[in-house]
């Protein structure tokens, strides 16, 4: 009997025979079935209705044709007879073949050399490969897997023999090595791999290269053993022809060193002295060891640089700038100058302020500089009426490591401009109801009238005033002192003359531009002081040039005035407690009789007559309730006569304030 069992068939499968035939019957007839030792088969035994007894074949494990491409069984049938009979018969298994071998290459790695000369079409190398299988599961092809572009331009495969060609010519500057994977491909598509290196055999044809990897220039001249390069030295070709040597010159301070592979330092052998030399120019000279030799040449320029030996020097020691006030804020007000003997960046310069050592810190809101040139900036506006003259230092710091200093002292002189207008003090222009002062009918020229008194804000010449008559109700008639405001008479008083004088006086600075404010006096004439106190009617105003005061002034006149009025509640209701004693008192009063103690005579001033006197007072019934202090009195009254009353017992030349 034959069967044939593919190879993958699974254990336990069961194969039906053909069944013995027993003519005896009974236990006579068969019994049993047997069969011949081996590891792959058993026999069971099926059992009929009718005594019928049927073997089948069971297979025990997976059967492998590579391995037992064949097999010969005898099965043997046996009765139930004694002595038993038995017949035989052979089953022959032929085990059908399954692809489940791919192909095998008789070496995973093959190795080839060539030549980086050799011609086109030479053959590299011949790979094979076995497949177990039989039949179209053997056949196998061969092809190039997963080949690059420059290996399918390289060389060629036969696909049926696995011979490789060259297509082209190999350079091994270009490849030094091919690696090539082969794939072997049976007729059930299954595949075995391998592969080729192939090594290109170099020539010596390249002439050797360096490769700078640092370059240290400039050195400090104070560098004894200092690496001042490293290069990298190669050669394309291979063996002894890609053995390089290097070299320098002999009269130089420097030696080359090698360090790891292929790896050169170039290094100082002593210190060097820039003042002696501040450059070399080195050739490096690589040679391989090849036949025929090649060689190649390298300059590199080293640089000696200098050490931080030399601070930097301003071109001064003490600097002066001037400014002027009122400034616009960032303004470049000058420059300092330092310079440095050392070079790079030694030699580069920067500019600080030093810190006050009197902890004057609000001095570097003034002032600032720029670090990199030394310009010197006003940060903001400056007031020479606050601050003339301030001093700090600069210090020049050079880049160098450490660093190095110096310093010089600079000075900044504010110079005065003239931007404050004179301010009247007297008489005072505020606008209130004006005061009058007084002049007798009788006064000779040369009568003192009153003082414009002016202030200035402004320093030296700016401050300097001169007084002007600009206008008057009658212009030749009064004249006013240049040098001190004080306003005389210029000739004798006349009947002609209006009793009511209104003049105008022009206070000017001698800056430049000068500055100007007009201040106006009102005169009343009167006949021996004996007429009754006369005011001015309002008139109108003329515009009058007024400056704004510092801060100083209004709150001095701030306090004066909070004083002054307290004063004058107290004396007014002292004074309105006592109006009715005062008015008896009043009526009796002596125009004759002895001064108060209390006033004082002013003389020998150059700016009052010896005959005047002062005194602090509050005028009783004044009808504008005003207050009146340093009010000259006429020490000699004439004496009433008649039903003449004297109502205001004391006239005086007053400065009034209202």
């Amino acid at each position: 009997m034959t069967l044939k069992i593919p190879e993958n068939t699974s254990p336990g499968s069961v194969f039906v025979l053909e069944n013995a035939q027993d003519l005896d019957v009974g236990s006579n007839s068969l019994q049993n079935y047997t069969i011949s030792s081996n590891s792959l088969f058993h026999i069971q035994i099926l059992e009929e209705p009718g005594d019928m007894k049927y073997p089948e074949l069971i297979l025990e494990k997976v059967l492998d044709r590579e391995e037992h491409p064949e097999l010969i069984l005898t099965i043997t049938a046996l009765d139930g007879g004694s002595p038993p009979s038995s017949g035989t018969a052979q089953v022959l298994v032929l085990v059908v073949d399954i692809n489940d071998n791919a192909p095998v290459f008789a070496q995973p790695r093959y190795e080839v050399q060539i030549p980086e000369n050799s011609p086109i079409g030479s053959k590299g190398i011949s790979v094979s490969a076995t497949d177990l299988d039989a039949g179209n599961n053997a056949d196998i092809s061969y092809t190039c897997l997963h080949a690059s572009e420059n290996i399918r331009k390289t060389f060629q495969l036969t696909e049926k023999t696995g011979e490789l060609y060259l297509k082209e010519k190999v350079d091994f500057e270009l490849t030094q090595s091919y690696i090539i994977n082969i794939q072997a491909t049976d007729g059930g598509s299954l595949s075995g791999k391998c592969t080729i290196i192939v090594q290109v055999i170099d020539l010596n044809d390249n002439t050797p290269e360096l490769t700078m990897s640092s370059l240290t220039s400039p050195i400090p001249e104070n560098s004894p053993e200092t690496v001042v390069a490293v290069f990298r030295v190669s050669d394309l070709d291979s063996g002894e022809s890609g053995r390089v040597a290097c070299s320098i010159q002999d009269d130089l301070p420097f030696v080359l060193k090698p360090s790891v592979e292929n790896f050169y330092t170039l290094i100082t052998k002593r210190a060097l002295d820039r003042e002696r030399k501040a450059e070399y120019n080195i050739t490096i000279t690589v040679m391989d060891l090849g036949s025929p030799r090649l060689k190649s040449e390298h300059s590199i320029t080293i640089w000696i640089s200098d050490i931080n030996d030399n601070p930097p020097v301003f071109t001064q020691t003490t600097y002066k700038l001037y400014l002027q006030e009122n400034n616009s804020p960032a303004l470049h007000i000058g420059s300092v100058s330092a310079k440095d003997r050392d070079s790079g960046i030694n030699a580069k310069v920067t500019y600080s302020l030093l810190p006050p050592e009197n902890g004057d810190l609000p001095l570097f809101s003034y002032i600032s500089i720029n670090s990199d040139n030394g310009h010197l900036y006003a940060l903001r506006s400056l007031d020479y009426e606050t601050i003339q003259v301030f001093q700090f230092t600069v210090t020049a710091t050079d880049g160098g490591s450490p660093s190095l200093s110096s310093q010089a002292l600079v000075q900044v002189v504010v110079q005065d401009m003239n931007n404050n207008s004179p301010f009247v003090l007297y008489p005072l222009q505020n606008g209130t109801a004006p005061c009058n002062d007084l002049v007798p009918r009788t006064a000779e020229p040369g009568y003192l009238v009153t003082k414009v008194v002016a202030v200035d804000k402004n320093w030296g010449q700016n401050s300097w005033l001169s007084y002007q008559l600009l206008k008057a109700t009658d212009p030749g008639l009064f004249t006013v002192w240049a040098h001190n405001g004080e306003v005389r008479t210029a000739r004798p008083i006349s009947d002609r003359d209006a009793i009511k004088q209104r003049l105008l006086v022009l206070v000017k600075d001698n800056g430049q531009p000068p500055l100007s404010t007009a201040a106006t006096l009102n005169v009343l004439l009167v006949d021996g002081f004996s007429e009754p106190y006369m005011q001015f009617p309002d008139a109108p105003k003329e515009p009058i040039q007024t400056d704004s005061l510092t801060t100083y002034l209004v709150i001095s006149l701030a306090s004066v005035s909070f004083l002054f009025l307290v004063s004058v509640i107290m004396v007014i209701a002292i004074r309105l407690w006592n109006r009715k004693r005062d008015a008896t008192d009043a009526a009796h009063f002596n125009p004759n009789g002895p001064f108060p103690s209390h006033l004082v005579d002013v003389s020998g001033t150059g700016t009052l007559s010896q005959s005047y006197q002062y005194e602090v007072c509050l005028t009783s019934g004044s009808e504008t309730s005003e207050f009146k202090f340093l009010q000259p009195i006429n020490p000699t009254l004439p004496q009433a006569s008649g039903k003449d009353t004297i109502e205001n017992p004391t006239l005086r030349n007053s400065f009034c304030f209202n």
